[in-house]
């Protein structure tokens, strides 16, 4: 029985994480932040909406009684989200931009970056289990 609770918990956030994968993905990070921006200028809370994993998180983190590694996961899609949105605020909104922070979002990013999500997070929902 846990095993296939383990089991459903993982599919549920893979396929999660794979929705966010899809409408993210881009070749650079600045290209990720101006997808993400057609949503955030819209509406703050429709941007929260497309971040499934993020109320996964807070869910999973309630469910296990906030065992540390739900807290951990918790605490990265949080950091996530939030960094997300101050980078958008930042660039779209106050139009501040170091050099070399343009620069490094402008690098191109490795085809394997989105993913690495679905490798690290269902590692810790096994764990917290």
């Amino acid at each position: 029985m846990i095993n296939d609770l383990v089991l459903n918990y993982v599919l549920l956030f893979v396929l999660l994480e794979m929705y966010e994968i899809m409408w993210q993905k881009a070749p650079s990070i600045m290209g990720m932040l101006l997808r993400m921006h057609k949503y955030y200028s819209k509406s703050i809370f429709l941007f929260l909406i497309m971040q499934p994993t993020f109320y996964f998180s807070i869910g999973f983190a309630m469910l296990s009684n906030l065992n540390i590694y739900a807290m951990i996961l918790l605490f990265l899609k949080t950091a996530d989200v939030a960094t997300k949105i101050l980078l958008i605020e930042q660039i779209f909104k106050k139009k501040e931009l170091s050099k070399e922070l343009s620069q490094l979002l402008l690098t191109p990013i490795n085809n394997f970056l989105p993913y690495m999500g679905l490798f690290i997070y269902p590692t810790l929902i096994i764990l917290a289990l």
